[in-house]
């Protein structure tokens, strides 16, 4: 059979790319390399690095990137996520101000496969993305990024496939490294049961036995990280029709302080008993808590017309009838993965070998918030004329900021605050009306709080049995055939508790045992020193009375849900080498054939004759027909062609043509759904004709998911010239088209809520729950300039918009890669030590309705500069990218979209190896200090009139980082 060897590397960049771990070169292929007679070179810090990414990348037959740890526990940031964000065509996202969610080619973690050690790997959010940060440094040894798919696969994407590495303990060397890092943050903790400061301790071992026929790698690492946050938000802005002024219509300003703790092990064994028998059992878990509070001000904003200057934007003014609720906001966010996993690998013969691969994997988090309020009075109290309440502001295109206040009294002084509602905000509990009016006041003002929580579980059985074999078939020589089998399951609870104070229909005093020695600090807003307290506090003592939400919101209740996923794979791969005019052709081509069966349970969130949400018979069980139980299958045939030709020495032109799936995302899969009712009345006085409906709104609207959505779906064409000039130089050309032939868009259909013909003719309507009575002595003007005197009954319109998923929506991803890293002393000895790697990515991407693809920024940018030699190392990254659509958790625990600003981070890191200091007892140890987001970058989102609607200040954090190797 014919041998071509088309990877032709220098002495240093083959030791280097058979060295250390077999995560990215299997194990087997170690061995052949090993037996070669080679002089293996250490080389270690970022050259190493580069040059094991770079050997990497040159000897696959896909497109990839790479990153390459020189040791188990040494890749240099505190997570895998801000490594791979600084790799060519990828974007990282800041969630809290750490990066954690990563984009590949413009497509969201969701629309990415995320594997480790080939196997899918689950997150612990609501959907398919894998939370990159939840996974510490310590226990990686690198990570391989497929932009283009082969057969063999089988985790996929659109964007492409991130398959993260951990050690093989028989082709790593063996070390005990302990790491212990020292956390600050820049900015001072605002709130005074926080502060800035945070640790880190790591232990990592690789050991053999037996005459290198056993090893053991075990990584144990703990996190106690801080973050302390600066938001300022609005409920949006508005032009007031006298004045011209733009002002908000109500803030949202809080200073925020949390702490993540995680604590991670993962234990690998491995046993080659014989040289045909190779056999990897591994365990990873994590535990981890991310806890906090929230803490500022929310309140309505009413302009002063009369005090108002200046126009537009620009202005000061008064800000009247101010009635602040100090909002203190707990959250507890726990949560927990575990993966275990058997591979077993036989060679059959010197041609042949088998390989089975089982893994179970398992996640829960509940995500915790309450709410506590505190202000002046309770709502509906008599607190005086609202001019006597006001602030002094200035405003501009970054927001409003406050100046000074009168008649609001000093809410730094726990003797003049209340803990209790000073807003109406009860009126999710009108089931409950004859309660509080039993007890002498109203539902509208018995919220004093409310206890927000979702519990979240997700389990994934997986089995792979496949054979790999050399051939002589023409120019094929190497076989890949298997099976796959994934089982999937996922759950969320979403749930609510409304609270009151056990002072209501009264208030009282904040109790001093609820408060905390010092201030919160709201100065940087204009909104001065306020009191800090226990916000789970009344919760703990039984001072709040709970009512249970997912009885009284429909939204909370259709937004709980399971999800049930089998998928069975069928795959073969062919690879091949030849000679196409004397230029050196090799590759893979090859399918998978993909059967999948879906199903989801969950309701129909339903507001009864009751005034309860699906519970007509007040039992507290969820009524029957809200039900709903809905599955379907479905198969995809997915062929991959990838073409590599060497056009000259170490300079490969690739080509690949591949078909490629992302499931849809699990929020949009859910069966659940909900009939929603807005009390506005100036929605509920629209005339009950579509005409007017359509003009002026409607107060119904119906939302629910949908468990037959197929994946989406995409044919993608890749080609790339790379010219490895260096052993840790090259420069890559790459362009890439996406046919997105199949993408989840949303679908809206106007239906009669009093006859819903999507669900068996339903009639929602109930006079007594949904008529309003106009109560104002003025009256009340309707939106078609319709007079309804005081005490009118409004009837609302029938007809409102039922909002869904559905398939078919197409579009299209065009976009170009350009990667250079260049070794400084190519151009002069002088810069011997120093290099750049940069890269910068251009991408087009439209959807035929005009939506945006979320994670998708129109460029991103990395250049890294570095300088190391004799130990010392220096290194300054700067990542860059455009603005982009992505999702976060809103309202009720639900997903929402969101908007992202463009946003530059720039982080740095100095560092000694005293390996070669010629001090024998400090030769294991290296010491780094690294800082990220130096440049105190922001993340701010504005409005179509470029005005600041909501910005997060994080502040820029420094690790002083202590490495040492035993051995």
């Amino acid at each position: 059979m014919k041998k071509t060897q088309f990877f032709k590397p220098a002495v240093l960049t083959l030791a280097v790319s058979s060295a250390l771990y077999s995560g990215v070169i299997s194990a087997q292929q170690t061995e052949n390399a090993d037996a070669k007679d080679v002089e293996v070179i250490a080389v270690k810090g970022i050259r190493g690095s580069l040059m094991r990414a770079q050997a990497v990348k040159m000897d696959n037959s896909s497109i990839v990137e790479a990153i390459s740890a020189e040791d188990i526990g040494k890749l240099p940031d505190s997570s895998i996520a801000e490594s791979l964000a600084r790799l060519p065509g990828m974007a990282g996202e800041r969630v809290g101000g750490r990066t954690s969610g990563v984009s590949v080619r413009g497509f969201k973690e969701d629309f990415t496969g995320t594997s480790l050690n080939g196997r899918e790997l689950i997150g612990i959010g609501d959907n398919r993305g894998v939370e990159y940060d939840l996974y510490p440094s310590e226990i990686m040894t690198g990570a391989t990024i497929y932009k283009t798919a082969d057969a063999s696969l089988l985790v996929q994407g659109i964007g492409g496939t991130v398959d993260l590495q951990t050690v093989r303990p028989l082709a790593a060397q063996e070390t005990l490294t302990l790491t212990g890092v020292y956390e600050m943050g820049g900015n001072d903790s605002d709130n005074p049961e926080f502060d800035n400061t945070g640790k880190r301790y790591a232990l990592s071992f690789v050991e053999k036995f037996a005459d290198d026929t056993m090893g053991i790698a075990v990584a144990v690492a703990t996190t106690e990280s801080p973050r302390n946050e600066r938001k300022y938000g609005v409920w949006g802005y508005g032009e007031n029709e006298n004045t011209g002024a733009i002002v908000p219509s109500g803030l949202d300003t809080q200073a925020i302080s949390r702490v993540l703790e995680r604590d991670t092990f993962s234990g690998i064994f491995q046993w080659r008993p014989t040289d045909d028998l190779d056999i990897v059992v591994d365990a990873l878990s994590i535990d981890y808590s991310d806890s906090g509070v929230i803490r500022g001000f929310i309140e309505p904003f009413e302009l002063d017309e009369a005090a108002q200057n200046g126009s537009g934007v620009n202005t000061t003014g008064v800000q009247r009838a101010a009635n602040p609720v100090l909002r203190t906001d707990p959250a507890q966010k726990d949560g927990e993965l575990t993966t275990f996993g058997l591979n077993v690998n036989y060679h059959l013969n010197d041609e042949w070998s088998v390989t089975l691969d089982v893994a179970d994997s398992s996640s829960e988090k509940r995500d915790l918030r309450g709410e506590s309020y505190a202000g002046i009075a309770r709502s509906g109290s008599d607190i005086g004329d609202g001019a006597s309440r006001t602030r002094n502001f200035e405003m501009s295109s970054d927001g409003i900021f406050f100046t000074g206040s009168t008649g609001l009294g000093a809410f730094s002084d726990p003797s003049l605050l209340q803990l209790t509602g000073p807003q109406t905000w009860g009126g999710g509990m009108a089931a409950l009306a004859d309660e509080f009016t039993a007890l002498g006041g109203s539902f509208e003002n018995a919220q004093d709080g409310f206890l927000n929580y979702a519990d979240f579980e997700e389990e994934l059985t997986t089995v792979r049995l496949e054979t790999e074999g050399l051939v002589e078939w023409g120019i094929v020589n190497k076989v890949n055939v298997g099976v796959a089998y994934s089982d999937r399951y996922k759950m969320k609870d979403n749930r609510g508790f409304f609270a009151t104070a056990s002072s209501f229909p009264d208030s009282e005093a904040i109790p001093s045992e609820y408060l905390y020695d010092g201030l919160a600090d709201l100065t940087w807003a204009g909104l001065g020193q306020v009191v800090a307290y226990n916000g789970f506090a009344p919760y703990n003592d039984g001072e709040y009375t709970l009512n249970d939400a997912g009885l009284l919101e429909p939204d909370r209740l259709g937004d709980t849900f399971k999800i049930y996923e089998e998928v069975t794979s069928l795959f073969a791969k062919f690879d091949f080498e030849t000679e196409v005019g004397g230029f050196p052709v090799m590759g893979n081509f090859g399918a998978q054939y993909v059967q999948t069966d879906q199903r989801s349970t969950g309701y129909i969130g339903i507001v009864g004759e009751n005034f309860k949400v699906c519970d007509a018979d007040n039992n507290n069980v969820i009524d029957a027909d809200c039900i709903q139980d809905i599955s379907d299958d479905y198969s995809h045939f997915l062929p991959s062609l990838n073409v590599t030709v060497e056009v000259g020495d170490n300079q490969f032109l690739r080509f690949a043509a591949t078909k490629t799936i992302s499931r849809a995302r699990i929020d949009q899969m859910k069966a659940s759904g909900f009939v929603k009712y807005d009390q506005n009345l100036n929605l509920v006085a629209i005339p009950n004709n579509q005409a007017a409906v359509d003009q002026y709104g409607t107060p119904w609207s119906k939302f629910q998911g949908n468990p037959r959505l197929r994946p989406l779906e995409a044919n993608n064409f890749d080609i790339s010239f790379e010219n490895y000039f260096e052993d840790e130089g090259y420069i890559a050309v790459a362009m890439f088209y996406k046919d997105l032939v199949n993408w989840t868009r949303d679908g809206n259909l106007t239906i009669d809520f009093t006859n819903d013909e999507t669900n068996g003719g339903a009639n929602y309507y109930i006079p007594s729950f949904h008529n309003k009575e106009v109560i104002a002595e003025e009256g009340l003007v309707g939106p078609d300039g319709t007079f309804y005197a005081q005490g009118t009954i409004l009837t609302p319109p029938d007809t409102g918009t039922f909002s869904f998923f559905e398939d078919g929506l197409t579009g299209s991803v065009k976009g170009a890669e350009v990667t250079a890293q260049v070794p400084l002393r190519m151009v002069t000895d002088v810069l011997d030590g120093f290099g750049v790697a940069a890269s910068y990515t251009y991408i087009d991407a439209e959807l035929n309705d005009g939506t945006a693809i979320p994670g998708q920024s129109d460029r991103t940018m990395s250049l890294t500069a570095y300088y190391e030699k004799n130990g010392f190392e220096v290194r300054v990254a700067a990542t860059d990218r455009g603005e982009f659509l992505t999702y976060q958790r809103g309202g009720s625990n639900k997903i929402e979209a969101a908007t992202r600003d463009g946003i530059t981070q720039v982080d740095a890191q100095i560092s000694y190896d005293f390996e070669d200091s010629g001090i024998q007892y400090l030769e294991g140890l290296r010491v780094s200090l690294q800082g990220t987001n130096l440049t105190d970058e922001k993340e701010e989102t504005r409005d179509s009139n470029g005005i600041v609607t909501l910005r997060r200040e994080f502040g820029p954090s420094y690790m002083l980082n202590f490495n040492y190797s035993f051995y």
